[in-house]
């Protein structure tokens, strides 16, 4: 029997979800493990989910999405998640989701054809590059500096834990244009291949293994004044804009994990005998199961009603933040006790709790780390001075 949530969808989500976890059975597990050891997927992926209707959900249609709502990409993305996807494979074929709002609500019809369109067919792939060896969580303060030159902007700097940047073709980049903090910052569209821009090194990390990750290097590049997202000095809050749509992505992500690894545990604990029974026939066994079964469910169902409010036009800035934070710990707990009933196979490498295990540790640092976006959200209801 596997757990499932499909309350809060509609008829037409809910296929929507089935269809998803049937693409995966399909296109993704056969090949999953491969992609891991390789560190990136194929770009031809993209083309696949291009071609089966899952790259543009949630985009409008006149900039080359396939439209719907928030709620309607929640959907697709728990059948994926459901269906065992990794933490890198979502994020490398999801790294659009970064990468190209911006462009799409304030760029120009330029860069919306030059960029957007082809992503959203899955011919281009297109990063975001915010995180510099000296500023993470803490945007206002990137140093990365672009001054105007005539026509063009001369880029100098270097960003990190750059997603999906090592394949990618474009890389959407915060840099300082003006003064200090957050009334400083700029976009630019950097296209991969100008001179001065590379990627110095590709890193490794514990989990999210499928995702290319880069550091990336500008050297007095020289971009196009035309590859301005908007306004100069408008950056931060066009970053700010997307950032509740990119924390309910990750509570999404959190309580995907949550699900799977609640599924793979129960059915080891059915088939698996200790002491002549089955683990399941266990009370603790029943009761840790129960329990995550508990928080799964109760993340997301949080995540979808911010979700749904965000759909509806409402600021939820501090209810995103809180809706991560519960669904990326309940993700690291319940990974944790799946690798627990497992024993020592969840410890071993060809089990898929221990891939699971490894991905959600990332949940809380990316995207804002928890203690960052907790601060956040206390400022913004009140509690702080």
């Amino acid at each position: 029997m596997t757990t499932t949530f499909n309350h809060g969808f509609t008829e037409e989500q809910v296929a929507l979800k089935e269809s998803a976890l049937e693409f995966t059975r399909r296109e993704v597990t056969p090949h999953l493990d491969q992609w891991e050891k390789d560190g990136e997927i194929p770009r031809e992926f993209q083309k696949k989910l291009a071609h089966a209707g899952f790259l543009g959900i949630g985009v409008p249609e006149e900039v080359g999405g396939d439209g719907g709502s928030l709620i309607d990409a929640c959907a697709m993305q728990q059948g994926f998640m459901e269906g065992g996807w990794s933490g890198g494979l979502m994020a490398s074929a999801y790294t659009h989701g970064i990468a190209i709002p911006h462009i799409i609500q304030n760029g120009s019809k330029e860069l919306v054809d030059t960029y957007v369109r082809p992503v959203l067919s899955g011919d281009m792939i297109g990063s975001l590059a915010i995180t510099e060896p000296g500023a993470g969580s803490d945007v206002a303060n990137i140093a990365t500096r672009a001054v105007r030159d005539g026509d063009h902007y001369v880029i100098n700097g270097a960003k990190t834990f750059i997603t999906s940047s090592v394949r990618g073709d474009f890389v959407t980049t915060a840099v300082r244009t003006g003064e200090p903090g957050a009334h400083g910052i700029s976009l630019i569209v950097v296209p991969k291949g100008t001179p001065g821009f590379t990627v110095s090194r590709k890193l490794d990390k514990m989990g999210w293994l499928a995702s290319d990750t880069g550091e990336l290097t500008y050297e007095d590049v020289r971009v196009p004044a035309a590859n301005l997202v908007g306004q100069e000095n408008h950056g931060f809050y066009y970053i700010a804009e997307n950032f509740v749509s990119e924390r309910i992505w990750l509570a999404l992500m959190g309580y995907g994990h949550a699900l799977r690894c609640l599924n793979l545990a129960a059915d080891y604990c059915r088939v698996r005998d200790a002491f002549g029974k089955p683990l399941v026939a266990n009370q603790v066994v029943r009761a840790k199961l129960t329990e995550m079964h508990r928080q799964v469910a109760v993340a997301r169902s949080y995540t979808l009603e911010v979700a749904r409010r965000y759909d509806a036009g409402e600021n939820c800035i501090a209810e995103a933040c809180l809706a991560k934070q519960t669904a990326v710990d309940t993700a690291v707990w319940v990974a944790d006790q799946a690798v627990q009933l497992h024993g020592g196979m969840g410890y071993m490498r060809e089990s898929e709790v221990e891939r699971h295990y490894r991905d959600v540790r990332l949940l809380p640092i990316g995207g804002g780390a928890t203690e960052v976006l907790t601060d956040l959200a206390a400022r913004l209801l009140g509690y702080a001075k």
